[in-house]
């Protein structure tokens, strides 16, 4: 099990991040604003304007420290990571499985099947908690055509009829995902799921967060020795980075409970969010640090894994899915088990 590490997220404009020693310096406006051990992180993530220098990002390969440069929104841009680790044998067995349609369909099954129920989870603790502030009855079809599609995945599909199972039970989910947000629902609402850009506030949030989660799952899969570019259910494309897709399906509901939290809470205001002119919608500075801050700090919550039986740090569940998933393809374990939330 790979130790869980703390990430180093930089988000101020202009900042300037170089080696000194076994420590990365950070400066901002050429003054030192924080100096960290380099031992103490796992990775760092760098947001819009934030340069490094060639001798830190030698530094950070060497010490199999990743570092990931998105935009300022958050859009995933590039990579600088070391030498590729791993058993060879390992990346051979998933190749030759993702060019096997019978293994791409079967697993991706098991994943859907993960993520809806997952969906549905959400959807029915709303129905617990907050029954009588909701249109029960809305989110009650929507439970009821998640498990309808629940049903659908039970017989063995093509990997084209589970992506349309999939397709289904999402626009179901998000019919009423709504209706999980309590509270200044003026300013934070759902009406459909926007991404390039988001068109509102709460896709924002989501794809911001959706954002973050892929660095963990990139970092997890390749911990352990897998391609992160060569998924199952989404296919290769240039730039993709397909199984990380695949893993992250099953844990989107994580995420989609996160933002619903940090508008339930008050955590996060609308006068945080711009809107450009041609209507997308980004936050600014401090709103997304208070996420990051928000992120790290869930991540920690101590979870009970279903299948393993072991508590751990809700950070460490994209490892030890990266790791069944390893065991699985060498055939350590009979089948990959996704993770279901309880």
């Amino acid at each position: 099990m790979k130790k869980h590490l703390n990430t180093l997220f930089v988000t101020t404009q202009g900042a300037w991040l170089s080696k000194k020693g076994e420590t990365v310096v950070v400066k901002i406006d050429q003054k030192e604003r924080l100096r960290l051990p380099l031992l103490t992180l796992d990775g760092i993530v760098c947001f819009g304007n934030v340069a490094m220098s060639p001798f830190l990002m030698g530094f950070c390969a060497e010490r199999d420290v990743t570092v990931s440069f998105l935009t300022e929104n958050g859009r995933f841009l590039a990579r600088v990571t070391g030498p590729v680790s791993g058993n060879v044998l390992l990346r051979r067995t998933q190749y030759r499985n993702a060019d096997d349609a019978d293994f791409c369909a079967a697993f991706s099954a098991s994943l859907i099947t993960a993520k809806i129920a997952n969906c549905r989870y959400v959807l029915k603790r709303l129905v617990r908690d907050h029954g009588d502030k909701i249109k029960k009855d809305e989110v009650q079809a929507a439970i009821d055509n998640l498990n309808a599609s629940l049903e659908g995945l039970k017989v063995q599909k093509s990997l084209d009829e589970t992506r349309g199972i999939e397709g289904d039970a999402a626009h179901s989910y998000f019919q009423a995902f709504d209706h999980l947000i309590l509270r200044n629902k003026k300013d934070f609402f759902f009406r459909q799921r926007s991404r390039r850009p988001p068109m509102d506030r709460v896709n924002c949030l989501l794809s911001f967060v959706y954002t973050i989660m892929m660095h963990d799952v990139r970092s997890a899969l390749e911990s352990v020795g897998l391609d992160p570019a060569v998924g199952f259910l989404h296919r290769d494309r240039p730039g993709r980075m397909g199984l990380a897709l695949d893993i992250m399906e099953e844990f989107r509901p994580m995420v989609d409970r996160f933002v619903v939290s940090l508008i339930n809470l008050g955590q996060v205001k609308s006068k945080g969010f711009k809107v450009s002119e041609g209507g997308g919608v980004r936050m600014d500075d401090a709103t997304r640090k208070t996420v990051l801050a928000a992120w790290q700090k869930r991540k920690q919550d101590m979870v009970m894994h279903p299948f393993l039986q072991e508590k751990m740090a809700t950070g460490l569940l994209f490892f030890a899915q990266a790791l069944l998933l390893a065991r699985f393809l060498r055939g350590d374990i009979d089948g990959y088990p996704p993770f279901f939330s309880r």
